[in-house]
């Protein structure tokens, strides 16, 4: 029975230690910031929207089979009037948290000239889903942190970019820009070419 015991609570420390935490940090910077959006949809939350969102509107119908695989989404974005308004210490410890094997950074985008910085990671679930997925975008004036709880299809993020408070992510620009067909050639003129 004592193995059990240890067995279990071991189990339950892992699945644990496997759930990301926000920076303590990132709830006071609300008070400095000109802009902010705290959004904290978990558990009751997520099955009451899943509730109110109709079959029948194909867009909310979407929306209404991505958030029944979800636990939780949490946003927190920041927009300051001056630089260095958030500590960079907190946000290098928050990433810290998304170790492989279970978190796999999949795309960063950094600018020199700006100091935009981007990174998206996924935790992969059984089956090739996503079973979280976190963003961090970080600029000298603006800091966004998105943590996605639970599964969710790839082809489906799309579909999720821009809801409930989770920033416009183009996941499809670089492959309709791919697909795009070269403009036409000048027509050739009939007349002579001045010399």
């Amino acid at each position: 029975m004592r193995i059990a015991i240890v067995f279990l609570a071991g189990m339950l420390a892992s699945a644990s230690a496997q759930e990301i935490k926000m920076p303590p940090g990132l709830e006071r910077l609300g008070a400095k910031a000109e802009e902010s959006v705290d959004v904290t949809l978990d558990g009751p939350l997520l099955q009451f929207a899943s509730r109110v969102l109709s079959d029948k509107d194909p867009d909310e119908a979407r929306a209404k089979k991505i958030v029944a695989g979800l636990k939780g989404i949490y946003v927190r974005s920041f927009e300051f009037a001056k630089e260095g308004e958030y500590n960079q210490a907190e946000i290098d410890a928050f990433r810290a948290q998304l170790q492989p094997p279970t978190w796999s950074r999949v795309a960063g985008v950094k600018s020199s000239r700006g100091g935009e910085n981007a990174e998206v990671y996924f935790k992969m679930a059984t089956g090739g889903d996503i079973g979280g997925l976190v963003v961090i975008a970080a600029e000298p004036k603006e800091l966004t942190i998105v943590n996605i709880v639970g599964t969710i299809k790839p082809e489906d993020l799309a579909d999720l970019s821009g809801e409930f408070g989770i920033p416009k992510l183009d996941f499809g620009a670089r492959r309709q820009t791919s697909k795009q067909t070269p403009p036409p050639a000048p027509p050739k003129s009939k007349g002579k070419e001045p010399e």
